[in-house]
């Protein structure tokens, strides 16, 4: 029996990181369409504006040919943008036990405003563990090799990026 269920796979992918595109594919068996959510964050001063995100990742899911993933932006609540896309799940990466705090008080705020949702915690690999796209900004400004951290083509957005800023 196929369960015909959606699932969200939010963040500000800024940029999307290769512990990012490994949490999409995993999301991706579980679910019959993932939708990855950009978000336009207010609490961070993105790196990429929305539109760049949006691009970036729906460059890199094309690359990955993941059939049943599709890439959109949203600047509302998550649970708000989980109701308009009907999806029924929400996953998000946990990396440390720090990253759980955080995502524990998500999940309460979340399950308060949408009773029907539920997030699924997947555990980084251990091979992305330690990536971060805050860490991967840090490298690429002061000149370090980004291939353990993400694709070619995201290294080429930021350093073009970079050297179009500075």
């Amino acid at each position: 029996m196929t369960i015909n269920r959606i699932g969200l796979f939010p963040g500000t992918f800024d940029p999307v990181t290769l512990g990012h595109l490994d949490l999409i594919k995993r999301s991706s068996n579980l679910v019959s369409t993932l939708i990855i959510g950009v978000a336009k964050s207010y609490k961070k001063e993105p790196f990429f504006d929305i539109t760049e995100r949006v691009k970036m990742v729906e460059s890199e899911v094309k690359n990955l040919q993941l059939n049943n993933v599709k890439v959109s932006s949203f600047d509302n609540l998550l649970a708000d943008f989980a109701t308009e896309i009907k999806a029924s799940i929400v996953f998000r990466g946990l990396r440390a036990v720090a990253d759980f705090e955080y995502e524990y008080q998500m999940v309460g705020m979340n399950k308060t405003l949408n009773a029907d949702l539920e997030t699924i915690f997947l555990m980084s690999d251990t091979d992305t563990q330690f990536i971060s796209s805050e860490l991967v900004k840090e490298v690429a400004k002061l000149g370090g090799d980004l291939s353990s951290f993400v694709t070619d083509d995201i290294s080429k957005a930021i350093k073009n990026k970079l050297s179009n800023e500075g």
